[in-house]
């Protein structure tokens, strides 16, 4: 018996570094590690041993003979991995497998005094951060965040029925209460902080924060009511505190989403998902009691390229392909979509999409009664989207006499990507939307630092910020043992201090702990794993052992 990977791989390798024959691939030392979707475990070197299962922290890895047919797709991808890969030479060698020599690329020496890092940002790129800091040196952190509570994009940007993928969010918590961490959570750095007085109380401050806002499409009608970015869906079906339970309006039958990436197919497949399956997972309130009440059958993805170029991984669309009561339609009006999916080599994603249904959607009716579905239309762009006091369709563009096409629909979001914003006191590139920096270090600004999108830019799973941490730490850690980082003038209890007198609602770690056992009580309450606190007030008033109000 061998183990596959499957859907929920987020490439953070730490099955890698479980492996005591090496037979998971590509390792970070490879060179197309961090290019390929997932990780793959080769079933001819596969001893049966399980180390990577248990140490997977999205559960991602499954004995093959044990594998749902839902999943059962991947014990073919794995191998075919190996199928088109050049085996390494053999190597005498008493162990299973040569290993490297020891290196300690991201440490200090034993007589150094600790350093004080704040680390501003508490998803997964910040939470990287602190780890390596806590597991290779004696450095003390403090964890900030904007909001009252921690987690980020595992917390807000993870789809609800995704519950493995959030699991990373349970390997993270276990550095809350740290003995060397300090948590200030509900402190805005830039506002309620200056970059500046943050610097003066530590060693070092690292920025993980993230791309919080949407590319634009720039087309007519972009700002009617009905035109919303992906990032504001699924915050509101997330449950952001900041995304108001009212924020999204399903009032239509078709939704057109622009994009087909991962956050594209997240958005359709929540959208026509059975509630019922969905009142089993973490949802917000509101948007579970919207959802059970739509009247949407229908949700349109839109592709500007073809389907051997779509952004979506594989492992999404197979997701797709087995969503209960849901059917998946490839629009082929277009000659070109049927041309390429017929042509692609077995195993690419237009291949995947061999046995799906083609159909030449008439787009004049309203969406058929019965069946939810989803339909993947390529070769098509949105050049206006329609309507006065609201969207009511989207003129796209297509082949021959489809170009010009409208398709109706009341809800029109536009999933092309995330773009980061400036932070007051950090230099910016307005074209990449990232903090300008060298190897993680920001420019000009000694003892200041970047981690996750708003240093590389919005690209990468949760498991692509372990590397990129890595990078920025070891930084880090180069410049303190050359003496580059500035000494801080004020001391942590300063800090503490200051943080309390510009922030009535800030959370510690009790707190957070406190906020995790109400949302958990709620869900106790009406057989959920959890059912998130919408807005700040609930949550201070849950960190500080009061009481909350129940939505709805």
């Amino acid at each position: 018996m061998t183990y596959a990977i499957t859907q929920t791989c987020c490439n953070d390798a730490t099955c890698v570094a479980v492996c005591p024959v090496n037979c998971i691939h590509p390792t970070p030392e490879e060179p197309d590690f961090g290019t390929t979707e997932m990780l793959y475990i080769d079933p001819k070197s596969c001893i049966d041993c399980g180390a990577c299962a248990d140490a997977c922290p999205v559960d991602a890895i499954f004995p093959a003979d044990r594998l749902t047919a839902r999943l059962r797709e991947y014990e073919g991808i794995n191998a075919r991995y190996y199928a088109e890969r050049t085996p390494p030479p053999v190597v005498a060698s008493p162990n299973f497998h040569t290993w490297g020599g020891p290196s300690f690329p991201r440490s200090l020496p034993a007589d150094f005094a600790p350093l004080r890092v704040a680390v501003v940002g508490t998803g997964p790129a910040g939470m990287y951060a602190a780890e390596d800091l806590l597991l290779h040196t004696n450095a003390e952190v403090t964890l900030i965040d904007r909001l009252p509570v921690a987690g980020g994009l595992v917390r807000y940007g993870v789809a609800p029925d995704h519950p493995a993928t959030k699991g990373a969010g349970e390997t993270f918590a276990r550095f809350h209460s740290h003995p060397r961490v300090r948590m200030r959570l509900g402190l805005r750095a830039g506002e309620d902080v200056t970059v500046e007085e943050l610097a003066a109380h530590h060693d070092a401050v690292v920025y993980a924060v993230g791309a919080p806002a949407d590319r634009r499409l720039g087309i007519p009608g972009e700002d009617l009511p009905g035109s919303v970015s992906a990032t504001h869906v699924v915050s509101w079906y997330n449950a952001h505190p900041e995304t108001a339970g009212d924020a999204v309006r399903l009032s239509a039958e078709r939704v057109v989403v622009v994009g087909n990436g991962n956050v594209a197919l997240d958005v359709a497949r929540v959208l026509v998902t059975d509630p019922a399956a969905l009142a089993a997972t973490d949802i917000a309130d509101h948007a579970l009691a919207a959802l059970r009440g739509t009247p949407v059958r229908e949700v349109v993805l839109l592709g500007r390229r073809g389907p051997e170029d779509a952004a979506y991984t594989a492992s999404e669309l197979l997701a797709l392909k087995h969503l209960p009561g849901v059917d998946l339609v490839v629009d082929a009006r277009d000659p070109r979509t049927g041309a390429a999916i017929d042509a692609a080599e077995p195993g690419t994603k237009a291949a995947l999409l061999r046995d799906v249904a083609r159909e030449a959607v008439d787009w004049t009716p309203t969406p058929a009664p019965g069946r939810r579905r989803i339909v993947l239309r390529f070769h098509s762009a949105p050049v206006e989207a329609l309507g006065t006091d609201g969207v009511r369709a989207v003129r796209v563009t297509g082949a021959g006499s489809e170009s010009g096409t409208e398709i109706g629909t009341g809800l029109l979001v536009r999933a092309i990507g995330y773009r980061g914003v400036p932070l007051p006191g950090l230099p910016f590139d307005p074209a990449t939307g990232t903090v300008p920096h060298d190897g993680g270090r920001v420019a000009g600004l000694p003892g200041g630092y970047v981690v996750g999108w708003i240093k590389r830019g919005p690209s990468g799973g949760i498991g692509a910020n372990r590397a990129c941490a890595e990078e920025t730490v070891g930084t880090l850690l180069a410049d303190a043992v050359a003496g580059a980082l500035p000494t801080p003038t004020g001391t942590a209890q300063d800090f503490r201090r200051l943080a309390r007198s510009r922030s009535r609602g800030l959370v510690d770690a009790r707190g957070l702990a406190a906020i995790d056992r109400a949302e958990r009580a709620r869900g106790r309450d009406t057989g959920r794993p959890r059912v998130k606190l919408a807005t700040v007030p609930e949550l201070v008033a849950a960190a500080r052992g009061g009481r909350w109000r129940r939505n709805g």
